[in-house]
């Protein structure tokens, strides 16, 4: 599933998202140089899916500051016995949801944690 489908089927987990999104954005305006009234209005405007799914799928792991304020936690896994392979596990409360499947980069193991952390954000909310 791709950023754009994780932020319309996850729709109480994208809030969540779309809110730490627009929070960093806003501390980055915090200086002198940026006048008081733009600040307001990028603050009314908010920010929409489109560019937050982008920035997911830039860098999907800024996201994992947002799942662990909410206690799930993404843990990637590297096996290096016949190369860089990857497996990913998602820590919620005391339960561990893990896949089997080996990926070959960081960040498609990354990305399908993403998911599964999404879902389970959602479902907490």
């Amino acid at each position: 599933m791709n950023a754009q489908e994780l932020l319309e089927t996850y729709g109480k987990a994208a809030t969540v998202v779309k809110a730490y999104y627009l929070e960093k954005f806003l501390e980055s305006m915090n200086t002198t140089d940026v006048p008081e009234n733009f600040k307001e209005f990028a603050k009314d405007k908010g920010i929409d899916n489109d560019t937050v799914a982008k920035m997911i799928e830039l860098a999907p792991r800024t996201l994992f500051d947002v799942f662990d304020a909410y206690e799930v936690y993404i843990e990637i896994l590297v096996d290096y016995t016949d190369g860089a392979k990857f497996t990913y596990g998602v820590i919620e409360g005391n339960e561990m949801n893990t896949e089997s499947t080996i990926y070959n980069s960081r960040i498609e193991a990354e990305k399908v944690a993403i998911e599964k952390a999404f879902q389970l954000l959602n479902d907490n909310l």
